[in-house]
């Protein structure tokens, strides 16, 4: 692996669900006190968390970061970038209890998936980005990412990368192509389907099958798709459930069809190009994993600098051609079509970066669980996942 596998997906994770969701009340935020004062001027440096395996790296040495370290060289700001996310829930329950009680996380900039992302928006635990520093996030952020129902405007939040959750199928062995979600279920497939076992990671899609405008699913909608999966997990449909080891699933044969993240689907081509990945007809969930700045940062502008820095088209060029997700800068795919290396220019035309216009279409952001709702789900989805 040289790039980080795509999102972990989430399962039996109710109990930490609901802390996240509905124990922390928003009055443990009171007004004014997000911020601290910001030493970003006398003191040149900040400490930015991320996934491991999300960042470009040096061929030749791991430890060197060529569009990190460019920006060092360029600011003078030295960045102390650490690689301790490994899950939502996990990391949450790390930096909670500072945040609960107005203290620094010691982090001036996290990544986190944008479900996990509306918690934190809800609670009051990270400060609204000032645009004025961010011009490039303004001119060149994609417009399909701009305004989640979570963060209108994406005042606080701001994408890193993004993705598509979408179907992934062995052309060559299933024999066939898979055009809409209703597929999965066909009887050639039985008991070679999997789902994803994450709750947040794997309703929209099942809901967009149904022909459900995922912006604005509702209680019946998910109900209705629990029934579904309960009725083809009874009848030995579905193989089972996973998180990211879908893969190793697909690369064997055991699995011809599956939930699949686009990202990691780019990965698996590169050794075997029968795997293909579909966007269906009825549409597919497009999400991005965002850049925070929390509460009592004390290098916010510095942060702010970073982020905006990222959003250079040439810079999230390098950054796409690495990492394989879809890129958030569209005018990044310009900077690679120009490539003189051919494989690198051949990613401007992949559109599970650059999803093309027909794509793009079909892709859109689901709102994200209430915190009224999230126990209620993650207990009816959770008993599924388990059966």
């Amino acid at each position: 692996m040289s790039r980080r596998s795509l999102l972990r997906a989430l399962g039996g994770t109710a109990a930490l669900g609901a802390l996240a969701g509905c124990g922390v009340p928003a009055a443990y935020v009171e007004p004014g006190d997000r911020a601290v004062a910001d030493e970003s001027a006398a003191d040149k440096k900040l400490t930015w968390a991320n996934w491991p395996l999300y960042i470009d790296t040096d061929d030749d040495d791991p430890n060197k970061r060529p569009t990190l370290d460019a920006f060092e060289q360029r600011t003078g700001i030295s960045v102390d970038y650490v690689e301790e996310i490994n899950d939502n829930d996990e990391f949450f329950g790390k930096i909670s209890p500072s945040l609960m009680n107005h203290q620094s996380t010691g982090r001036d900039l996290i990544v986190i998936s944008d479900w996990m992302c509306a918690r934190y928006v809800r609670l009051g635990w990270v400060q609204e980005m000032d645009r004025a520093h961010q011009p490039n996030v303004t001119k060149y952020l994609d417009p399909l990412l701009r305004s989640p129902a979570f963060d209108p405007g994406r005042r606080f939040t701001v994408p890193w990368q993004s993705g598509i959750t979408g179907i992934a199928y062995n052309r060559r062995k299933l024999g066939r192509d898979i055009r809409h979600v209703k597929d999965l279920w066909a009887k050639d497939l039985k008991g070679r389907v999997t789902l994803l076992s994450g709750l947040d990671e794997a309703f929209a899609l099942l809901m967009q099958g149904n022909g459900v405008d995922i912006t604005r699913w509702t209680a019946e909608d998910f109900h209705q798709v629990c029934d579904q999966v309960e009725r083809e997990v009874h009848r030995g449909q579905i193989r089972r459930f996973t998180g990211n080891d879908y893969t190793k699933d697909l690369v064997s044969g055991d699995v011809l069809a599956c939930q699949a993240y686009s990202g990691d689907v780019i990965q698996l081509q590169a050794d075997n190009p029968d795997i293909r990945f579909v966007v269906p007809e009825e549409g597919a969930e497009m999400w991005a994993e965002s850049l925070m700045i929390p509460n009592r940062a004390r290098h916010k502008a510095s942060a702010e600098r970073l982020i905006d820095y990222y959003y250079d088209p040439e810079v999230a060029a390098r950054l796409a051609a690495w990492v394989n997700y879809v890129c958030p800068v569209p005018a990044a795919r310009e900077v690679l079509a120009a490539a003189k290396d051919e494989d690198t220019a051949a990613l401007a035309d992949n559109p599970l970066i650059f999803p093309n216009s027909d794509m793009r279409r079909r892709l859109a952001i689901a709102r994200d669980i209430r915190p009224t709702e999230r126990t209620e789900f993650a207990q009816r989805w959770n008993k599924i996942v388990g059966l």
